[in-house]
């Protein structure tokens, strides 16, 4: 049992005790906390302004004497190591707690291990703030600090008595305090290397302040999933092979005034009814300037706090699992805003970005760019995926902005780039940055997806690791979406000189693994809604639309709408504003909406229209040249060879007694008819079937003479009936 002793105490350096007791100092634990003497130990606290310091050890109290500016140090005799509280009085009060410094580091050496290699695929249960105990362990990754201290509400914001140790070389700075739990607001607080103290947000901190403000927030998650049934069938399944249908949203402007939680029951419904199979959220990590729509992220560990905590979240990712809806996010990677109390700088240096501008500045942005050579960098970023992945049980993760990462001369002029080591454009460290975020997620999270956003010509974006590929499992087909979008907003009358332009798609469709989108960035900045894009009076402008969506759900790749363009949004998406719903109270807007929901329940029920999207197998020219009449046919097929023909219609005429190649005699189902009258058309069609006899044509060995409706597109499918 420990007992109050005088016992000599060791004398130390006076520079040595003014930076520990000024919060200057690289490893205060070396003065401060308890350390062996001969016949005992030394306990040393740093409480300033305090009038009398006590140790106490269990129904001992040992008084520390004052020894340099708020140091206070007193002996205990014994072998064993004493436990002990400290309690402190003051002119105002006192204070009675356990002693930050009384603790052995919470990092340990597996982890600064891996933490160097840039291995540390769990990097946020080492770094940030992470509950224990009855505290919480700080750890921060500033390798040019010369101090970090560990400033909230706990402290008021001063961190003279929270100084941070450094964990050897490896830049990473901890420190364990007692008695602070959940919902805590901090920072860290860092002397740069030119002597000025900055403050700065945690960058793996798991909850952040609502915007304008910026603290961190201590959290801890408690939530219980109930998605078992989904994982397992998502690990088990081949999404190249699967149904795919993605409506991507904005969470703050889909329906404002709507949180996590709320969102859940009002989305889900709303998705089960129009029949997609997934949602892919814009970005919702913590973002300072909400009209960024997420995409100048300051926190990528923390789910922005506009709408809930990360346990909200939690619940609503849950709930859409539930009801079998998968849950993709956008991710971003490629750069990072400027903000002084965020990652830039991060420790008064140049850290997350790299150092020189001309890689380390994104000139359209004004952002900076990731310095993805950098081991510890990379680790944060390949670690973040997996976060979001693992903690969050996202399905998939949509990366915002791979060309800019790709090009070291992404939007530069002249010489105002920098080469890389062999003299070329490519960005070599990003490309094994992406190369490892993809292995890694694959390896970790079977049945997830990883989808790039690339907007070029680079090759393999798709293809495999260990073939040189970037290992993307798709990437959105920018190609289809800039082409068919300047084809379908011309004038029925000229569409016929641009027929290349719909049709081209057709020639790369199996270079790579392709998402088709029409995303958010096709209905803002001046660019207009899906609706507003179509010539053409109203009834014609919803009647291109409707054949639009046809030819892009039968098309092979997977596809992706942007809310409101179910709708016919008439106005460009304002995330201030939201969305047009009151838009709805229009029947011819209803039917438009009805068309979405029959395209996704038809394709569901039609593995053809799916199943061989990346093979060509699953596609087949009718008559893809028919530019006179405006007029597309082609036929899906699944994988034993059931077909459905299609026919798309973009001239403003129908066609009657067209004559149609078919691969299969008897009776075809019209199974879609665009222009029905319960989708708002004119009802030109089929009366449900048409017959497959005679001669073939166009390489059928069959064909029909069928009504092709204006601005239309029909499905067909051979009749079961006997």
């Amino acid at each position: 049992m420990a007992k109050p002793a005088s016992l000599e105490l060791p004398i130390l350096d006076h520079d040595l005790l003014d930076k520990v007791s000024n919060g200057r100092h690289h490893d205060p634990h070396s003065v401060l906390g308890m350390h062996p003497i001969e016949g005992g130990w030394v306990i040393r606290a740093l409480r300033p302004l305090a009038t009398s310091v006590h140790a106490i050890l269990g129904k001992t109290k040992v008084e520390l004497t004052h020894s340099f500016n708020g140091i206070f140090e007193g002996t205990v005799s014994g072998k064993t190591v004493p436990n002990y509280t400290i309690h402190a009085q003051y002119d105002e009060g006192e204070w009675l707690g356990d002693d930050p410094y009384h603790h052995l580091p919470t990092v340990g050496e597996l982890d600064l291990h891996l933490i160097r290699e840039g291995r540390h695929e769990e990097l946020w249960k080492a770094l940030g703030a992470n509950i224990k105990g009855n505290g919480t362990a700080f750890a921060v990754w500033a390798p040019n600090a010369q101090a970090v201290r560990v400033i909230g509400e706990f402290n008021g914001w001063n961190g003279v008595t929270h100084s941070m140790r450094v964990m050897g070389s490896s830049g990473v700075w901890e420190l364990y305090i007692p008695g602070v739990g959940a919902g805590t607001k901090y920072k860290f607080e860092i002397l740069t290397k030119s002597g000025e103290w900055i403050s700065k947000i945690d960058p793996l901190a798991k909850f952040a302040e609502t915007p304008p403000n910026t603290a961190s927030v201590v959290t801890e998650s408690s939530y219980k999933w109930k998605d078992k049934t989904w994982l397992n069938a998502r690990a088990k399944r081949d999404a190249l092979k699967s149904p795919m249908s993605i409506y991507e949203l904005h969470v703050g402007s889909w329906r404002q005034g709507l949180d996590y939680r709320s969102l859940a029951d009002e989305l889900i419904a709303y998705i089960t009814e129009l029949g997609f199979t997934h949602v892919e959220f814009m970005p919702i990590a913590e973002h300072p300037y909400a009209p960024s729509w997420g995409y100048q992220v300051t926190g990528y560990y923390a789910p922005t706090s506009r709408f809930g905590n990360p346990d909200d979240l939690r619940y609503l990712i849950d709930r859409l699992h539930q009801a079998n809806i998968g849950v993709i996010l956008d991710w971003v990677p490629a750069h990072f805003p400027k903000d002084v109390w965020a990652l830039g700088r991060f420790d008064g240096e140049p850290l997350y970005e790299h150092a020189d501008p001309r890689r380390g500045e994104h000139p359209d942005w004004g952002t900076y760019i990731f310095d993805f050579g950098r081991t510890e960098v990379r680790n944060f970023l390949v670690a973040n995926a997996l976060y979001w992945l693992e903690e969050f049980h996202i399905d998939g993760l949509r990366v915002d902005a791979v060309a800019s990462m790709l090009y070291l001369d992404y939007s530069r002029e002249g010489n105002d780039w920098l080469p890389n080591v062999h003299g070329g454009r490519e960005n070599l460290d990003a490309i094994a940055f992406m190369q490892e975020a993809n292995a890694t997620a694959y390896r970790r999270n079977p049945g997830i997806m990883m989808i790039a956003e690339e907007s070029t010509s680079w090759g393999g974006v798709s293809a495999p690791t260990d073939g040189g590929g970037l290992g993307y499992g798709f990437k959105w087909n920018m190609g289809w979406m800039n082409d068919s979008l300047k084809y379908i907003e011309k004038d029925p009358m000229y569409r016929s000189h641009h027929h290349g332009e719909i049709t081209f798609s057709m020639l790369y469709a199996y270079d790579e693994k392709f998402i088709l989108p029409i995303s958010h960035d096709e209905v803002v900045h001046g660019k207009g809604s899906l609706l507003a894009k179509m010539p053409g009076d109203r009834w014609q402008q919803l009647a291109n639309v409707r054949a639009y969506l046809a030819f892009m759900w039968s098309h092979p790749g997977k596809q992706l709408l942007f809310m409101g363009s179910e709708f016919g949004q008439l106005g460009e998406w304002n995330q201030e504003l939201g969305l047009d719903w009151w838009i709805l109270g229009q029947e011819p807007h209803q039917n438009l909406q009805k068309l979405v929901s029959a395209l996704n329940h038809l394709y569901l029920e039609n593995p053809a229209m799916w199943e061989q999207d990346h093979v060509h197998g699953g596609f087949q020219w009718i008559d893809g040249g028919n530019a006179q009449q405006n007029v597309l046919t082609f036929v899906r097929y699944d994988a034993k060879g059931n077909p459905i023909a299609c026919v798309i219609n973009f001239a403003g005429n129908p066609h009657f007694d067209f004559k149609l190649g078919l691969p299969k005699k008897g009776v075809w189902e019209e199974i879609l008819n665009t222009d029905s009258e319960i989708f708002g058309g004119s009802g030109v069609g089929n009366l449900g079937r048409v017959e497959a006899n005679g001669e073939g044509t166009h390489g059928q060995p069959f064909s029909a003479n069928i009504q092709v409706p204006p601005l239309g597109a029909i499905w067909l499918k051979p009749s079961k009936a006997k």
